[in-house]
C-alpha cells in the first residue's frame, strides 16, 4: 500500500517519512497534505515561492526540485480554502519531535515523574515557533490523529508519528495554544476508529461535554513559599483536625449553580478558620463525568473540574488556603476507573491501561476497570499523577481512596472469579510495590506531604514506613474505630451496656497504625442517615447524643476528620444534588452544635494533652473502662513531653450521674474545660460550676479521688488548676 493510500485511509503511523519536505542531494520534494485545502503556497525564508501542484483530490500537494538552501525546512505554507479564506502557517511536518531520546528512556523505564510536561498538550516553544505539542500513549494503535477546532475535528489532516517502540505518538503544531479544544482520534489494528480524551489532559471540557482543552500553565503568583517550607515531614505529635469538604454541595449558587473555587476559596476558609479546622479534604476534584459518582470515577488525573474554573482559579483556591493557614489534601483514586467511552478503558482498542484478564481488570461492585499496576507506564502515569497535585497545585496531601481494593486479588469477588498471584496468596504483590513506590517518591521529593490510606483492612503496616516493611503511608482511617462507635451510638441507651466493649476495644490497637478517626462521606449517605439521625431517642436525646459523640471523637487518640454538615448536626442524608443545610444553624440546638465543635477544635489544637499522643503510645490511660452498668468511660490523655493532662468523663445514658466517683492522678482543683450539656450547646446547663476538688480517698486505683456530675448523654473535660 502506498503512502498516499495509507494516508487517505487514515491508517499511516510515520507520515513524517512521507510529507514536508525531503531533500536527495541537491534537491529535494516538498509534500503537503491537506484535505481541506484549494491551492498551498511555500514561501521560502530566502524569499523563494513555490505553488504546490495538487497531486491528488484527497489532499495531496507536492513540489519538486526545492534547491537546498539556510533554513529551508522553515518555510510558511500559505493554504487558499475553497471557500476562499486563507491560512498562513508553519507546516506541522517540518518539525523535529519534541521528545528526546532521553525522554523516551526514562518513560520506558518509568522514571519520569513530571509525564505531564512530556505527554498530553503542552504549550511550548518549538525551533523558534509558539505552539502546541500532542504526544500520546498508544502502542497498539494503527494510527492517530490530534482534532479539534483547529482543523475540523478532521482525524484524516493531522495524522501523528509514532516514536519508535515507545508506543507514543507525537505531532507539534504550530501557531495554536492555550483555549484549543481538542481529543485524539485512534484507529486500532482491528480498523475501529473512535474519539478519546487526553489522559493528561490540564483541562477539559465542562460536562456532557468531553473535550480536552490545551491549558498554558503561565507562571502563577504563588504567595505560600512560608506555608509550604513550614510543613513538617512528622506530624504525629500536631493537632489535626480535617473538615471533609464535596465543593459541589458545601455551598452552593443562585439556582443551585456551582460556585467558583475563587468564591469557594473565601467563604470556605472564612468557615474553616471560624471553625477551627487544620485542614480540609476535599472529596475528588479531577475531572469525572458523572455528579453522581462524587469524583471517584475519575476520566482527568491531571485536570481538576471544569465545574469550578479553570486550573488557575483552582491555583488561586489552594494559595488562598494557605494564606489563612489551612492545608488542603485531596482525595486521589488509582484504584480504579470509568469505563466512559472517552476515558482510560481500551484506550487504542486494546487494554492498556487496565489489566487484560477481567478476574484482574474490573470491579464487579463498581463496573469499573482495574490499573495494570505491573505495566511500567501505567504505573509511572499513577506517579506523575500524585506528584502532579503536589507540584503544580501545591496540595498538601493525598488521600488514596478504597487502598483495600487495591492491595488484595479478591476483594468482593466469588472464590473462582480472581487470580491468585505467584505466591498462592490473594494479595495483589505489583499493587502493594506501587503504593510503596507512591509514598517514597512522594516523601522524597516533598517532605512534608502527607499520604492517607481509606484501608478497611488488617493489612499490617499501612502507616509503617516503606525502609521497615510498611506501606508507607504518613495515616490510615481507622474504619474499625468508625465502624464500632457507629454501632454503640446507634443502640438505644438501654442496650449499650452490652456493647460496652465496641467503645473500650479501639484502644487495644489504637497505636498499631497512625490512625485518623474518620466520620466522613461514606457514613452519611444511601440510607444510613445522617450522623445525628443515626442517634436513638428523641428529638433531645439525639441531639445530646451528637454533641456527646463529638466531645468522645475529639479526645480519643487519633487525628480527626469529619463530613460537611454534620459539625451543626444535618438531618437529611447528604446529596451531591443539594447544598447542605445551611439554615438549620439558625435554630439553637443546631447552632449549639456549631459552637461546641469550633470549641471542641479549639481544645484539641491548644490542649497539648489531647493531640501529641494521638498516634504516640503512653499518651492514654483509662480510669475507669468497667462502668458498662452505668455506661460510663473515664480516661486521661496526657502529653507525653510535660506533666500535662486531661482528664475525660462520658455518660452515654440520658441518666444524670450527680455524684460519680473517679479516681484522679493528683490532688487538687479540676477546672471543668468543655461540658457538652452546656446551655450555649443547646443542653440542659447541668454542671460542676466550674471547678471540682478532689480527696484523698483512693478509687480506680488512684490515690486522689472526687465526685463530678455527668449530665445525662453528656461528656465533660477536666483539667487540673496550676
Amino acid at each position: 500500500m502506498t503512502d498516499l493510500e495509507l494516508l487517505q485511509q487514515g491508517r499511516h503511523y510515520d507520515p513524517f517519512r512521507f510529507l514536508g519536505l525531503h531533500f536527495e542531494r541537491e534537491s529535494g520534494t516538498l509534500r503537503v497534505w491537506s484535505p481541506p485545502a484549494a491551492s498551498v503556497t511555500a514561501l521560502f525564508p530566502s524569499g523563494r515561492t513555490a505553488l504546490l501542484t495538487q497531486q491528488d483530490p484527497s489532499g495531496l500537494f507536492v513540489a519538486e526540485g526545492i534547491k537546498q538552501e539556510e533554513n529551508a525546512h522553515e518555510y510558511l505554507l500559505r493554504i487558499t480554502f475553497h471557500d476562499g479564506n486563507v491560512q498562513q502557517t508553519r507546516d506541522p511536518y517540518s518539525f523535529w519531535p519534541t521528545l528526546s531520546d532521553f525522554d523516551l528512556s526514562l518513560i520506558k523505564i518509568g522514571e519520569q515523574h513530571q509525564l505531564h510536561k512530556k505527554l498530553g498538550a503542552n504549550v511550548i516553544e518549538h525551533q523558534g515557533v509558539r505552539g502546541v505539542s500532542f504526544a500520546v500513549w498508544a502502542p497498539n494503535a494503527e494510527r492517530v490523529s490530534v482534532v479539534g477546532n483547529f482543523n475540523g475535528w478532521n482525524g484524516l489532516q493531522n495524522p501523528m508519528r509514532t516514536l519508535g517502540d515507545s508506543g507514543i505518538w507525537e505531532i507539534f503544531l504550530p501557531f495554536i495554544g492555550s483555549g484549543e479544544y481538542y481529543k485524539f482520534e485512534i484507529r486500532s489494528r482491528e480498523g475501529h476508529v473512535f474519539l478519546k480524551s487526553d489522559p493528561l489532559a490540564k483541562f477539559s471540557e465542562m460536562r456532557p461535554g468531553t473535550a480536552s482543552i490545551v491549558y498554558d500553565f503561565t507562571p502563577f503568583e504563588w504567595t505560600d513559599k512560608e506555608w509550604i517550607e513550614g510543613r513538617k515531614e512528622d506530624t504525629r505529635k500536631d493537632p489535626i483536625s480535617i473538615y471533609e469538604v464535596h465543593l459541589g454541595s458545601w455551598m452552593v449558587g443562585e439556582g443551585g449553580s456551582f460556585l467558583n473555587y475563587r468564591e469557594l476559596a473565601h467563604k470556605l476558609a472564612d468557615y474553616v478558620t471560624d471553625q477551627g479546622y487544620t485542614h480540609i479534604e476535599l472529596l475528588p476534584v479531577s475531572e469525572h463525568p458523572f455528579d453522581g459518582s462524587w469524583g471517584y470515577q475519575v476520566t482527568g488525573y491531571f485536570a481538576p473540574t471544569s465545574r469550578f474554573g479553570t486550573p488557575d482559579d483552582f491555583k488561586y483556591f489552594m494559595n488562598h488556603m494557605h494564606e489563612r493557614g489551612i492545608g488542603v489534601i485531596v482525595d486521589w483514586v488509582p484504584g480504579h476507573f470509568p469505563k466512559d467511552a472517552h476515558g482510560l478503558g481500551r484506550f487504542d482498542g486494546t487494554p492498556i491501561y487496565e489489566y487484560a484478564d477481567p478476574r484482574k481488570g474490573e470491579h464487579l461492585d463498581w463496573g469499573t476497570y482495574i490499573f495494570d499496576y505491573g505495566r511500567t507506564e501505567v504505573v509511572n502515569f499513577l506517579l506523575s499523577s500524585a506528584l502532579f497535585w503536589i507540584e503544580e497545585y501545591h496540595v498538601d496531601g493525598l488521600r488514596v481512596d478504597a487502598v483495600a481494593s487495591i492491595l488484595y486479588l479478591d476483594f468482593s469477588r466469588p472464590h473462582d472469579a480472581w487470580i491468585p498471584n505467584i505466591y498462592g496468596g490473594n494479595e495483589n504483590l505489583e499493587a502493594i510495590h506501587f503504593l510503596k513506590r507512591l509514598n517514597e517518591l512522594t516523601h522524597q521529593y516533598h517532605p512534608g506531604i502527607l499520604t492517607m490510606a481509606e484501608e478497611s483492612s488488617a493489612f499490617a503496616g499501612v502507616s509503617r514506613p516503606v525502609f521497615a516493611g510498611g506501606l508507607g503511608f504518613d495515616y490510615k482511617w481507622g474504619m474499625g474505630w468508625m465502624n464500632d462507635s457507629l454501632a454503640y451510638f446507634e443502640k438505644d441507651s438501654i442496650y449499650r451496656k452490652f456493647e460496652h466493649h465496641k467503645i473500650s476495644f479501639f484502644m487495644v490497637y489504637a497505636y498499631h497504625e497512625n490512625y485518623v478517626l474518620p466520620i466522613s462521606h461514606d457514613e452519611v449517605v444511601h440510607g444510613k442517615k445522617s450522623l445525628i439521625d443515626k442517634m436513638p431517642g428523641d428529638k433531645w436525646q439525639k441531639h445530646a447524643n451528637h454533641r456527646a459523640f463529638l466531645a468522645y471523637m475529639w479526645t480519643m487518640p487519633g487525628k480527626k476528620l469529619l463530613f460537611q454538615g454534620q459539625e451543626f448536626g444535618q438531618w437529611q442524608e447528604w446529596s451531591e444534588a443539594r447544598s447542605i443545610d445551611w439554615h438549620l444553624t439558625q435554630y439553637p440546638e443546631h447552632r449549639g452544635t456549631q459552637i461546641l465543635m469550633r470549641d471542641l477544635n479549639h481544645l484539641y489544637r491548644f490542649q497539648k494533652a489531647l493531640h501529641t499522643s494521638d498516634c504516640i503510645p503512653g499518651g492514654f490511660q483509662w480510669i475507669n473502662v468497667s462502668d458498662s452498668e452505668n455506661s460510663v468511660f473515664s480516661y486521661i490523655r496526657k502529653d507525653i513531653d510535660s506533666d500535662e493532662q486531661v482528664i475525660v468523663v462520658a455518660n452515654f445514658t440520658p441518666v444524670e450521674r450527680t455524684t460519680y466517683r473517679i479516681g484522679v492522678p493528683e490532688a487538687g482543683a479540676y477546672r471543668e474545660l468543655l461540658n457538652t450539656d452546656a446551655e450555649v450547646y443547646g443542653g440542659g446547663n447541668r454542671g460542676n460550676l466550674g471547678l471540682v476538688h478532689s480527696q484523698e480517698q483512693p478509687y480506680n486505683g488512684f490515690q486522689h479521688s472526687m465526685e463530678v456530675l455527668i449530665p445525662a448523654l453528656g461528656v465533660i473535660i477536666l483539667k487540673k488548676e496550676i
